[in-house]
């Protein structure tokens, strides 16, 4: 890619941060069109900007990736989100970061990923779990891949009986009537729109700050199980694209809510927050 001015990838960083990783594809024309860049040099160039909102203090491995929506007609970034003294399996990939920030901001599907290293096998994983992961394609500084060819021989939802995938799971459209009086009708909300097929517990997470802005996660399982997504993590990854992290807010409080007789997120929650020295700020809450 040829030398771009410091200015453009500025204004592309500042427009991220400011909605959270997420560019409409007529934003993207206008950007294109003011700076007079090529779809490829913009392309490279979101990466970019997506591996900036990494937070890699293990690996120092700087990670962006790029869900698209053609349906929605919207780009969201993803970068990896790491956790200093925990178990390596808490992190977030890139891959996860995107598709989460697609999947809580009202993408219909994930038409393509664009990713700025080859996928490991954990991320291809999670891809196929995706309504989508038949006919998704990889964008890579290589060329033009396919899931499919990155995981010929898949083990997925059908493996297991699962007819659900992510982004086509039925949601419940349940009144607030079972919410707890102490649970926002946010978070609760994004409880009914999790997707856990294989353990039923349904869940997510509010991250709320002394300002009262919030941010919200969804649990994301996974036919593979491992490779399943957190509802902290997931609130955690939006909390990184908005260009903030636990150690510089000002935290009020974390609420898990979780499905009663199912719930199964509390000690990973915890261990999570202690890496941030912030175990006391959880809320765990338990509906039926």
């Amino acid at each position: 890619m040829a030398k771009i001015e410091p200015s453009i990838k500025s204004a592309l960083t500042q427009y991220a941060v400011s909605n959270r990783g997420i560019f409409s594809y007529s934003q993207l024309a206008e950007f294109q069109h003011r700076f007079q860049l090529s779809a490829e040099t913009l392309e490279a160039l979101l990466l970019e900007v997506a591996a900036t909102f990494a937070t890699p203090p293990i690996s120092q491995f700087y990670v962006g990736a790029i869900a698209w929506d053609d349906n929605a007609q919207q780009a969201f970034l993803g970068a990896n989100l790491e956790f200093s003294h925990q178990a390596l399996s808490l992190v977030v990939h890139a891959e996860q970061a995107a598709i989460n920030n697609a999947w809580l901001n009202g993408a219909a599907e994930i038409s393509k990923m664009t990713i700025n290293a080859a996928p490991c096998g954990f991320c291809r994983q999670f891809m196929n779990e995706l309504s989508t992961a038949d006919a998704l394609e990889i964008l890579l500084p290589t060329g033009q891949t396919s899931l499919h060819e990155l995981l010929p021989t898949s083990f997925g939802p059908d493996d297991l009986g699962n007819s659900e995938k992510l982004f086509a799971q039925h949601v419940s459209k349940s009144s607030m009537s079972g919410c707890p009086s102490n649970v926002s009708d946010n978070l609760y909300q994004h409880y009914l729109a999790s997707y856990s097929p294989y353990t039923k517990n349904k869940s997510a997470v509010e991250i709320k700050l002394a300002d009262g802005e919030c941010f919200y996660g969804r649990y994301a399982e996974n036919a593979a199980y491992n490779p399943s997504l957190s509802p902290l993590q997931s609130a955690l990854s939006q909390l990184a694209m908005s260009g903030k992290n636990l150690f510089d807010v000002d935290l009020a409080q974390v609420t898990l809510l979780e499905k009663q007789g199912c719930a199964n997120q509390k000690a990973v929650s915890l261990a999570v927050l202690a890496s941030y020295g912030l175990a006391d700020s959880l809320t765990h809450i338990e509906i039926e």
